[in-house]
């Protein structure tokens, strides 16, 4: 019988995707230059580590102090974009931020339930006696400043109940402690429901984990060669408030924001996904999808604010597994939770204005161009020397593999010639 793959030893699980897959040698040797044996514990059957780049956006001020964010991202405007709408916001505040709690949810969903009013009124009763069931199933919280705060009971339609559990994680990231908690919890309510438990889980919708960043600036700065600063100002409201009535927009708006955001949370040693599974349920929370951010004119002044849900770690997770974490909070100066809270949803305003700015004035594709140059002349073997003038001899507006093929061979030709 044939061993199931994720039993094999390493050296077999490669070998036999190899043979499989008809892996060449060269590819082989890639797979072998990445790997990090530390990584073999972390993901079932793993081959390799694909690595990202990583970056710092500069120019932000965030709660009155300078901020350098580091960024993990494989696009090549997003850092430039980031830096360049730090650059945009700059005042004696900056960009200031508000949190008003940092708690995550866990939900015990019961189905079949034939009273859910008795239940309800049951559970809001009892709310002290579970809250501290709660507490009881991981007393260490405690000890931190955390624990069970608050308990709602939401009666949904076809006889489901969702008992949502609220709970203080101090400043890890979390998701395990709540699901130990919600479990508990739901051990000590099954004599009382008259339905059945169906599941007992983290909801990565963090509503009681907010985050705004607002900023007021003067239209001046936003002005370009032909464009003053009122009217590019006018057009990012106007584009702003487009991305509030139609949803296609709406979505391309927000995944801008999202470039930075995820970028900062992916260099943080966070779960990017729950990030953006929140986000974007908070966008549809009135019953349409609609854009994260917000910009309107006061007279001269451009006002921006962005509200989501950041339910961000500080310690645990994946911030204890990977190096470089330390090293990357250590550039930011963030020593907490809601401070990395803080300091990701201005970088995502500072995303979203440059976006909108250079939308609604020169384009997108002009400053993204320059940056997709540099990837096409390293994706035709160009080497980091032959960049510049790889890039340098391609003038078409949307210049092809082939012709940056040519480009290279252009420049080696030259340098050769040049040598010679």
């Amino acid at each position: 019988m044939t061993t199931p793959f994720y039993r094999l030893p390493y050296e077999q699980r490669r070998d036999r995707l190899a043979t499989t897959r008809h892996l060449t040698g060269a590819q082989l040797a890639i797979v072998a230059r990445q790997r990090q044996s530390a990584d073999e514990e972390l993901i079932e059957n793993y081959l390799t580590t694909y690595g990202l780049p990583e970056g710092v956006a500069v120019n932000l001020r965030v709660d009155g102090r300078s901020v350098a964010v580091p960024m993990v991202t494989e696009e090549p405007s997003v850092i430039a974009a980031a830096s360049n709408g730090g650059r945009l916001l700059t005042s004696d505040r900056g960009i200031t931020t508000t949190v008003a709690r940092r708690e995550l949810m866990g939900q015990i969903v019961c189905q079949h339930v034939r009273q859910p009013a008795v239940l309800k009124a049951w559970v809001q009763a009892h709310q002290a006696a579970i809250l501290k069931v709660a507490d009881a199933a991981h007393p260490t919280l405690l000890t931190h400043g955390g624990g069970a705060r608050s308990i709602r009971v939401r009666v949904l339609p076809d006889d489901w109940v969702s008992i949502d559990l609220f709970i203080d994680v101090g400043e890890a990231m979390g998701a395990n402690l709540v699901n130990t908690l919600t479990e508990a919890v739901a051990d000590y309510l099954r004599p009382q429901i008259d339905g059945e438990v169906l599941m007992s889980i983290l909801s990565n919708y963090a509503t009681h984990s907010l985050v705004t960043a607002r900023c007021a600036v003067p239209v001046d700065p936003l002005k370009t060669a032909t464009l003053a600063g009122a009217t590019v100002a006018e057009r990012i409201c106007a584009a702003s408030d487009f991305a509030q009535v139609d949803p296609y927009r709406a979505a391309t708006h927000n995944k801008g924001i999202m470039n930075g955001i995820d970028a900062v949370v992916l260099a943080m040693g966070n779960d990017w996904r729950a990030v953006e599974s929140g986000a974007h349920a908070y966008a549809s929370r009135h019953g349409q999808y609609r854009g994260l951010s917000r910009w309107w004119l006061d007279g001269a002044i451009l006002h921006g604010e962005l509200t989501l849900p950041l339910a961000l770690g500080f310690v645990g997770g994946a911030t204890r597994v990977f190096p470089l974490v330390a090293v990357n909070q250590q550039i930011a100066q963030v020593t907490s939770a809601r401070e990395l809270m803080r300091v990701t949803a201005a970088l995502g305003l500072a995303q979203n204005v440059a976006a909108l700015r250079a939308l609604v004035t020169e384009g997108i594709q002009r400053g993204h161009m320059h940056l997709q140059l540099k990837s096409l002349a390293l994706s035709v073997g160009a080497t980091p020397a032959e960049v510049p003038a790889v890039v340098a001899r391609l003038q078409e507006r949307q210049p092809t593999t082939a012709q940056a093929q040519a480009a290279l061979r252009a420049v080696r030709q030259a340098n050769l010639t040049n040598k010679g």
